[in-house]
């Protein structure tokens, strides 16, 4: 029933309600008629105003009531729940998105050992010297550094073979022999196995070596491997390693020391 229908019911009986018959008519109800007795009341009367939403609804839609009962009501949260349902197993079953993976640059050995600094190196003092055994230097140390670690040289030692300024590497010894000779000469070994300058390593050519190499022959400073360099090119190539005896600074002694580590 809609609702025009239920304000008409409405009305009439509201009109059987305030009719009177004849019959029924007591002496009190002589009196003059309320002129306001048996009229419909004006809000009955007055049709409802229709809403904006329902003036674009087509005519039998507007008065219709939206009433689904039980089982509408059951079969509309049935239908949600299966939307409900498919909706999540939509969302489950999509596969996740995978993204290209970065490529990861190797690291090589050569160059994390590059970026590695010794803090410290150990070099092996042994000989002449006053508390000879392993010392700690700084890197670049040079040989007078790892003698005066080792507590300095003793009484007798032989530091004229020795290139002072002469730098060091991890695991090289130093050793200071006896100025009046002996089976260990002064020398610095390399912790190769071969000698560095000032060793008993491979011998050092006149004719071609720098001034550089000779300076780290023992007893062979900066003036003296420039003075070898100079004689070499007045006098051209060295014969014999005797004539190192015409340079300036060497003597018969640190001569007979450079013998055997020199050629021709």
């Amino acid at each position: 029933m809609t609702t025009t229908e239920d304000r008409e019911l409405t009305r009439r009986r509201l009109r059987a309600l305030t009719a009177s018959s004849p019959a029924d008519a007591s002496p009190a109800a002589a009196s003059p008629a309320d002129p306001d007795e048996g009229r419909v009341p004006d809000w009955l009367e007055a049709e409802p105003e229709e809403s904006p939403s329902k003036r674009w609804l087509p005519e039998r839609l507007r008065t219709a009531r939206l009433d689904p009962g039980r089982r509408g009501t059951l079969a509309l949260a049935g239908l949600g729940a299966v939307i409900a349902i498919v909706a999540a197993a939509l969302v489950l079953r999509q596969p996740p998105e995978r993204g290209p993976v970065p490529a990861v640059m190797p690291v090589s050995a050569a160059t994390a050992s590059s970026t590695v600094v010794p803090t410290d190196i150990v070099v092996s003092v042994v000989g002449l010297v006053l508390d000879p055994g392993l010392v700690k230097l700084k890197p670049g140390a040079r040989v007078a550094d790892a003698i005066e670690a080792a507590g300095g040289s003793a009484r007798g030692a032989d530091l004229v073979a020795l290139n002072l300024a002469q730098r060091l590497n991890d695991g090289d010894q130093v050793v200071v022999g006896s100025a009046s000779g002996g089976s260990n000469p002064s020398a610095v070994l390399s912790a190769g196995g071969s000698s560095g300058p000032g060793g008993q390593g491979a011998k050092v050519n006149l004719n071609t070596a720098t001034e550089a190499e000779l300076d780290g022959l023992p007893g062979v400073g900066p003036v003296t491997a420039a003075s070898i360099v100079e004689y070499r090119k007045k006098n051209g190539r060295f014969d014999s390693v005797d004539q190192l005896a015409q340079i300036e600074g060497i003597g018969p002694s640190r001569l007979s020391k450079l013998r055997d580590l020199v050629t021709v």
